[in-house]
């Protein structure tokens, strides 16, 4: 019998004896790479997306101990939506996730606030788009009603401005094809009430990467104000299902026997449904009566459980 990736890792067969059937093995098969350049956007290729993934798993070898159709599944969602996991760039992110009801170790796919800000750019309705901290020193004034309006004058010589516990607020601000501006606000206890929220809250980048992960939750708010498009509504979908815990259960994967393309329609039931902003609220209110979903992404986060 062929040795697994995952035996090799675990100790449980001979390094030298090649596996014919792990993930590495999977991304360089022709048969999976034309089925993932069927997904894929013109600037993208299935060759540079399966190097990518490699990379990822070379990062973080969790990921070569899960479920191959998880992988897949996790992989082909960021072909469709033509974002690349991990890297620079930190669009999106395959994280590791104990599935105990499996009992088996999956990938889940996360997107990141800058690739949210980038499918928000595509959907040609937002000319642009950002989202920026405040932190204690700035000057911040903010006025809601019929003529709503921020001003922001960050002082960049700001000793505060390296120092996550002076983080007061973040924002995000949207410029509409139409001439309109859409922004929310959001202050350092409203993200608390998210972090509060999110089973990784207490770890991860939650603690490593604040800003960032303050920044993606005002992002994910603000959209629930704009025109999106199908393709950044089920990355949001996928998003907070990831951060409830809930299976995600791609639409499209890459049968690891064949390379077949398969579609999955998943059935859920009603507790597996991602909770919006105002059945949160009445179901596990933060400090402030305020809560959302967060993010736990950077990859080298390490897996996640249920």
């Amino acid at each position: 019998m062929a040795t697994t990736l995952k035996e090799a890792i675990a100790g449980q067969a001979p390094a030298t004896r090649k596996p014919s059937n792990d993930i590495a093995s999977l991304l360089n098969d022709p048969k999976v790479k034309a089925q993932m350049a069927l997904a894929l956007p013109k600037h993208v290729t299935a060759e540079r997306l399966a190097r990518v993934a490699l990379t990822e798993v070379r990062k973080n070898p969790a990921l070569a101990l899960c479920d191959q159709t998880s992988f897949l599944g996790a992989l082909m969602t960021c072909a469709q939506l033509g974002l690349e996991p991990g890297g620079p760039l930190g669009h999106a992110y395959l994280i590791p996730f104990e599935n105990r009801k499996k009992g088996v170790m999956e990938v889940q796919f996360i997107v990141g606030y800058r690739g949210m800000i980038e499918l928000a750019r595509r959907s040609g309705q937002i000319v642009s788009i950002e989202a920026r901290p405040v932190y204690e020193g700035d000057t911040f004034e903010v006025t809601l009603g019929l003529h709503s309006n921020l001003r922001h004058v960050p002082d960049f010589d700001n000793p505060n401005r390296v120092q996550p516990d002076k983080l007061r607020f973040v924002y995000a601000v949207a410029k509409l094809k139409d001439g309109g501006v859409q922004f929310e606000v959001m202050s350092r206890r409203e993200v608390e009430a998210v972090r509060a929220q999110s089973r990784a809250g207490s770890s991860g980048p939650w603690v490593t990467h604040f800003e960032a992960m303050a920044l993606k939750t005002v992002v994910r708010r603000l959209f629930k104000w704009l025109p999106i498009s199908v393709e950044l509504a089920a990355a949001i979908d996928a998003d907070e299902r990831a951060d409830l815990g809930l299976p995600q259960d791609n639409p499209l994967t890459v049968d690891v026997e064949t390379g077949e393309l398969l579609e999955h329609k998943a059935e859920h039931s009603e507790n597996d449904s991602p909770k919006q902003d105002n059945q949160v609220e009445q179901d596990a209110p933060g400090e402030d009566g305020k809560a959302d979903q967060g993010q736990p992404p950077p990859a080298e986060a390490g897996g996640l459980k249920e």
